[in-house]
């Protein structure tokens, strides 16, 4: 039986489990908190590295700003893309206004940008609102 590292989005730890029971909403051994939420978990500079690199299934990133319209309109597709894809990807968001340093270290020029990484390595990347149809479609054609 294979396994996968999944790292807790409440308290950090990395949690492996057998990739059959990703569907049974795991929960962290540390904290018990749920390992896969069904919503966008929010990122910072102390978690995001790890939450990046650690995770075994893939991790898609909304690089947004409170003050941007665009990003806020694209908020709930997203939510409602998190909840349709919950167990095949991870989804989460930056809020580049307050992370500046992680903004510029990914070189995000616009926002909303939507990154995809796998293995910690930027896998790809889109700019601009998406509705739930077209990041859905995107995502499947990342797969």
């Amino acid at each position: 039986m294979s396994t996968i590292m999944v790292v807790c989005p409440a308290c950090g730890a990395v949690n492996r489990l057998p990739a059959a029971r990703l569907s049974e909403n795991p929960k962290c051994g540390k904290c018990h908190a749920p390992l896969l939420p069904d919503h966008p978990v929010n990122l910072s500079s102390d978690r995001f590295a790890s939450y990046i690199a650690r995770n075994d299934l893939p991790v898609v990133v909304d690089f947004w700003a409170p003050w941007c319209g665009p990003c806020r309109m694209m908020a709930p597709q997203f939510e409602q893309v998190a909840r349709e894809m919950n167990g095949t990807l991870l989804f989460a968001k930056l809020n580049t206004e307050a992370e500046p340093d992680i903004g510029a270290r990914y070189q995000i020029r616009s926002i909303p940008t939507l990154v995809l990484f796998r293995g910690g390595k930027e896998a790809a990347r889109v700019s601009g609102a998406l509705g739930a149809a077209e990041l859905q479609r995107w995502l499947t054609a990342q797969r």
